[in-house]
């Protein structure tokens, strides 16, 4: 699994002009779900995440998690992560299908809500408009084969 992680102000993914998951402070999360990708990826990269100290303390270090700062979570799917760059035009090849990829993403997401998050999100293969107020601006590539 990757995921690119964004510390927003706030972010919204909406789908046919309807406002489908907003959020205030908190992480933009683009999710990719390869075809090796288990429940155990999930789990594992859903902790990861919800535990990264990104957030600035009273010092302005980066100091603070999600939870400290009441942070919320928008997630989206985004199989374009696992592109295949070689030639002009990208391959998605490394992308799991539909049938794995959809428990997968929706196993993550119940993994973030079980820590105690707000969660919003996506709709998987819709066609999305997201929008989010960088906040530093910080942002971080996660993958599950290098944590």
């Amino acid at each position: 699994m990757r995921a690119v992680v964004t510390r927003v102000q706030e972010a919204a993914v909406v789908i046919d002009g309807i406002v489908n998951g907003q959020i205030k402070q908190g992480f933009l999360i683009l999710l990719g779900i390869a075809p090796e990708d288990t429940e155990k990826e999930a789990i594992k990269l859903a902790d990861k995440i919800c535990g990264t100290r990104v957030f600035e303390d009273e010092n302005g270090k980066m100091n603070l998690n999600l939870e400290t700062v009441g942070g919320e979570l928008l997630i989206v799917s985004q199989f374009t992560l696992f592109a295949d760059l070689k030639s002009r035009r990208p391959g998605f090849s490394a992308a799991a299908k539909p049938s794995i990829a959809i428990p997968l993403y929706e196993q993550f997401i119940k993994e973030c809500q079980s820590k105690g998050f707000h969660v919003e999100h996506g709709e998987f293969g819709a066609d999305m408009k997201v929008s989010s107020i960088n906040d530093g601006p910080v942002t971080l590539l996660f993958d599950t084969d290098h944590l």
